[in-house]
């Protein structure tokens, strides 16, 4: 079985057009050197960058359509290289070549550069270890970014009282699609009488209030009977049910409707 493999081409200048990178010359190159080497050409890539496309190659992302769809077509397609005339067609800067060389790892695809023919994306070199360093430097960066700038926006939210996140009390159900809740009522009256009968019999143990509500004919939200775990935890919220909203040390009025 012959190995499989798909061709890139791309022209970003008219000076590289000049110059011998022309579409047309590479497609003739990559489909004379997969004959000689008794390579499968599944297919063809490429890119135009006279056309005026978005070529990012020194932001997080390469901005190329081809590019991406073939990425993209690695998964499903068995291949285990890329051919391409030289490495330049595939990125020009550090940051392109470190991130086009993750995800054609990721699919254990490798790259053969008809100019280049001893170059492997599997070789060590020292710039792909610093710049792979100062990328996952920067995921870490943006991800503490991220989860600042959500703090910020949950205790603003928390502040006017609206509901910050985190479990949801029982006796309250999420809204989907939106960050808010409303009254799970079925689950509201056992909230209720949970509390009349703390009212009622203020002595009693937390399994002795789980034994009554079993008594009762009331079962948890996954149908299960109450033990005294689940009795502490509603207690526990009772300013929540009483319409007073916390979240770390923010108190405000819950906008939300109170059970008790």
């Amino acid at each position: 079985m012959r190995e499989k493999v798909v061709g890139y081409v791309r022209v970003s200048t008219y000076g590289q057009a000049k110059e011998g990178y022309s579409l047309a010359y590479q497609v003739e190159e990559i489909e004379r050197y997969c004959q000689q080497n008794g390579l499968e050409l599944l297919r063809i890539y490429e890119d135009r960058g006279l056309s005026g496309a978005a070529v990012d190659e020194e932001g997080l992302t390469v901005e190329r359509e081809g590019l991406q769809e073939m990425l993209a077509d690695l998964k499903g397609q068995n291949v285990s290289a890329v051919v391409v005339l030289n490495t330049s067609r595939l990125w020009r800067s550090e940051m392109a070549k470190v991130l086009i060389q993750r995800e054609l790892k990721r699919h254990k695809v490798d790259v053969k550069a008809i100019e280049q023919p001893n170059y492997s994306i599997y070789a060590h070199d020292p710039n792909d270890i610093l710049v792979n360093g100062m990328l996952e430097l920067l995921d870490q960066y943006q991800r503490l970014e991220i989860a600042l700038k959500l703090s910020r926006g949950r205790k603003k939210k928390a502040q006017q009282g609206g509901y910050a996140g985190g479990g949801v009390p029982f006796g309250y159900r999420a809204v989907k699609g939106q960050k808010s809740i409303t009254i799970d009522w079925k689950c509201a009256a056992i909230v209720h009488r949970l509390f009349e009968l703390r009212e009622l019999f203020p002595h009693w143990s937390l399994s002795e209030y789980a034994k009554q509500l079993n008594c009762d004919g009331y079962k948890t939200a996954q149908g299960k009977p109450f033990t005294k775990v689940q009795i502490k935890r509603i207690l526990d919220r009772e300013d929540f049910y009483r319409g007073i909203y916390r979240y770390g040390d923010i108190t405000a009025p819950g906008r939300y409707t109170a059970i008790i």
